[in-house]
């Protein structure tokens, strides 16, 4: 794979964006399809993981990022959220980043491999979020079909048994599911409704 995914990675945290600006204080105690998450933790979870991959990009050490952001005020998260996908665009500026091997939780990869699977997990966690809110928004289907081809490719057995994996064995994609439903059937995650 030698495409260079900060583009898509761009893509996916400015669609991230706008989802986090529609959330309101009220539903941040709302479910999500994370069983253990609910919406607080969801967006702590996504802002930490953009942190992490920030400081991968920037040739630190991801893995001793916390993946979650803590201290953000109910009101606050479209700024935290901004102020740390900034910080990635910021990180992976530099071309070399892509070809430079990194740690990642799954492991050590070039930055461009590694990228790629933040982009999976935005995509992931952008649908996560979406459906905690009632759909708000529409989500680009680029960005999900690409996010479910690096799922395909990463996470190739339907059954997980690995506990370490943060994502469930595979469940049928429910008839007619756009690309999004699809994604999220693959890493066995289930619509709310």
């Amino acid at each position: 794979m030698n495409i260079d995914p900060r583009p898509l990675y761009t893509r996916a945290t400015e669609q991230i964006a706008a989802l986090v600006a529609t959330v309101r204080p009220v539903q941040l105690a709302g479910p999500t399809p994370c069983a253990e998450f609910d919406v607080r933790t969801l967006l702590s979870h996504i802002a930490g993981g953009t942190r992490r991959i920030a400081v991968v990009g920037a040739g630190g050490d991801g893995m001793a990022v916390r993946p979650f952001l803590d201290g953000v005020e109910d009101d606050r998260w479209s700024v935290a959220y901004d102020e740390v996908r900034t910080e990635v665009q910021k990180s992976w500026a530099d071309d070399a980043r892509l070809d430079a091997l990194v740690t990642v939780p799954w492991g050590e990869a070039p930055g461009r491999i590694a990228l790629s699977g933040y982009v999976m997990e935005a995509v992931t966690h952008t649908w996560d979020l979406s459906e905690s809110l009632g759909r708000p928004l529409a989500l680009d289907p680029e960005l999900a079909e690409f996010a479910l081809g690096i799922a395909r490719r990463v996470l190739p057995d339907e059954r997980r048994d690995d506990e370490e994996l943060p994502f469930d064995s595979a469940v049928p994609a429910p008839e007619g599911a756009d690309a999004y439903g699809r994604l999220a059937a693959y890493l066995g995650r289930r619509p709310l409704s």
